[in-house]
Parts: C-alpha cells; sequence; structure tokens
C-alpha cells in the first residue's frame, strides 16, 4: 500500500455542467462530500498521509470572482467538517498570504484544532502552486542562513536536495508515492513538482464528484503491479 497519496481532485465544473447545473459552486459542493468519502476509504485502508489538491495559484488568477469567493468558501467550510469529525490531523499547504483575512483564520483554527489528532496526516493545498512552493522554500534558506551569518559560498557548500525537502509546505513527510488525477486530464498542473520526483502516476476517466470506492482500488491495484524501480 502507498504511504501517502496525493490527489487532484479535477472535474467539479464540468460535473456541474453536465448535471444541467447553472452553478459551478454546486460541482464544487458536491466535489467537498465526495472528499469526506474518499478520506474515510484511505483510512480503512491504512494510508496514513493524504494530500488534496483543492485550489491553485492559477485558480486564484483564473476563476471569475463570485466563482472564487464560493469555491474558497466551500474549501474553507470542508476544512471545518473534516476537523469537526476529530478523524484526522489537518494542515494548509499553499500561499495563504493568497487568502483573504477571514478565510485564514478560519483555516488557522481548524489546524489549531486538529493538530492533537492521532489519525491520518492529511494536506489541504488551497492556493497551492509547485513552483511557488519551491521558491518559498528558497527564501527561507537564505533567510535562515543570512540570520546566521553564513556567506553565500558557505550556503553553497550545505545546500542539498535534503536542505530544500525540509523547507518545502511537506517538510518532515514522506514524498507520495501515488498521485491520482480525475477527470481524464493527463499533467500535473504545479502539483508537488519536487516531492512527485519518483511517485507513481494513475489518471482516472471519472470527473471528482462521480469518483467511486472501486475506481480508487483499480488506482491502487495498479499501483501494487507496477515495479518501482528507483532508476535501477
Amino acid at each position: 500500500m502507498p504511504k501517502h497519496i496525493g490527489v487532484m481532485v479535477d472535474g467539479n465544473r464540468r460535473w456541474a455542467k453536465v448535471q444541467g447545473f447553472d452553478k459551478a459552486g454546486q460541482g464544487h459542493a458536491a466535489g467537498a462530500k465526495k472528499i469526506i468519502e474518499f478520506l474515510s476509504w484511505c483510512s480503512e485502508l491504512s494510508v496514513n498521509h493524504v494530500t488534496l489538491y483543492l485550489l491553485s495559484t492559477d485558480n486564484l488568477k483564473g476563476r471569475n470572482g463570485p466563482e472564487l469567493a464560493e469555491l474558497i468558501d466551500i474549501i474553507v467550510g470542508l476544512s471545518e467538517e473534516l476537523a469537526s469529525l476529530g478523524r484526522w490531523q489537518l494542515q494548509v499547504v499553499g500561499d495563504k498570504d493568497s487568502l483573504s483575512a477571514k478565510a485564514v483564520k478560519r483555516l488557522e483554527v481548524v489546524e489549531k484544532n486538529t493538530a492533537s489528532v492521532q489519525g491520518p496526516h492529511v494536506n489541504l493545498a488551497i492556493a497551492y502552486g509547485g513552483r511557488k512552493e519551491i521558491a518559498d522554500a528558497m527564501r527561507d534558506i537564505l533567510r535562515k542562513h543570512s540570520k546566521d551569518g553564513s556567506t553565500i559560498e558557505q550556503l553553497a557548500d550545505v545546500m542539498t536536495p535534503e536542505l530544500i525537502a525540509e523547507h518545502l509546505y511537506t517538510g518532515g513527510q514522506p514524498d507520495p508515492d501515488l498521485l491520482i488525477r480525475t477527470s481524464g486530464e493527463q499533467r500535473l498542473s504545479g502539483f508537488l513538482l519536487w516531492q512527485s520526483a519518483n511517485s507513481e502516476f494513475y489518471f482516472a476517466e471519472a470527473l471528482w464528484p462521480d469518483f467511486r470506492k472501486v475506481d480508487f482500488l483499480r488506482a491502487l491495484r495498479d499501483f501494487q503491479r507496477r515495479h518501482r524501480r528507483f532508476g535501477a
């Protein structure tokens, strides 16, 4: 079984359109309900780390105002519902500064209230971009070494992939073994660019709200059939 699964929950807007709904928000709401189901499946199978790609930095730029505001409210509401269940330790990964102060405060309460939960660790990738994450990690490293009085030459001597990984949003966590994307799209869209160097990928045709447990089990069976060589 994979220890860490990343999921690009894609297809909510298309699902709403196929269902004949007027607003994309109805698709986002259906997708939020599916996330609770999905995390329950992961818990049943003892998958202890999950990262959910909920809102990208591109979404912040590309969605219109009312739809974006509704989407963010649905995502924050989802995080609060997950916290109320008390089954998962929740961590928000992404650029919180790009969200409203009200949304950030609500998400901080979610993280605080689930910090001591002994269940699986769930990363909520909100306002997330893989390139931004790597840039932020490099900034953190530079600031730390500048504060310590290190020279550029000294920093260059200690700069390793391991050091960069420590400063990522997911620092200290295992890299994802399996990345799943729904809706038939076959690209990463900036998701966990650094961490996915050795991940296996599975692309499902189902739109996210239609993603079933049997689809998840197929993804796991496909993963288990693969021979992970890691360069060998």
